[in-house]
């Protein structure tokens, strides 16, 4: 793990003054790196059955989009408001910095699909916890909540405490 640490850059006082933003895009410009963090979320996994794998915006996608090939399941991605083309449900959150809200398509997950979500950073948990709500409002059945980075100072693994829970990175 410490040799992934490597490639996480940290950048003052972004989105906002007084947070300090863990920039994954180095470890994603490194093929080997990327690779090594795929691997280790898959050894992480197990034989955990994964039907579909959930990606939240944006940069949740680069490595959920790598894990569902690898897993032989489907991608869904969650989005910002009016970012889906199609039916979808929404759920608000609270993050670090302000609030938001997440939205998937009614019909990314059936009743029963084993599902894994993916995001790069576990903060306040806000983000995840919406995502697991939207997936469980569907009748998805959540197996793993799995992040690059986590800051655990900010404790977001509370949040989503009652789902298995693996960030490769913790500051």
């Amino acid at each position: 793990m410490k040799n992934l640490e490597k490639y996480i850059r940290d950048i003052p006082d972004f989105p906002k003054r007084g947070v300090l933003y863990k920039d994954i895009t180095p470890l994603l410009q490194d093929p080997v790196a990327m690779r090594t963090a795929v691997q280790i979320f898959l050894d992480n996994l197990g034989d955990i059955k994964v039907d579909k794998v959930v990606g939240i915006e944006s940069r949740g996608f680069f490595f959920a989009t790598l894990l569902a090939e690898k897993l032989d399941a489907g991608f869904v991605p969650v989005r910002k408001p009016g970012k889906l083309p199609y039916k979808t449900i929404s759920e608000a959150y609270n993050l670090e910095y302000g609030t938001d809200m997440l939205e998937m398509h009614v019909d990314a997950i059936k009743e029963g699909e084993n599902v894994l979500i993916h995001d790069d950073v576990l903060a306040t948990g806000g983000t995840a916890f919406a995502a697991c709500n939207l997936v469980e409002h569907l009748g998805g059945n959540i197996v793993h909540c799995n992040f690059l980075v986590e800051l655990s100072f900010l404790k977001g693994r509370e949040r989503i405490k009652k789902y298995p829970v693996e960030s490769l990175l913790k500051y």
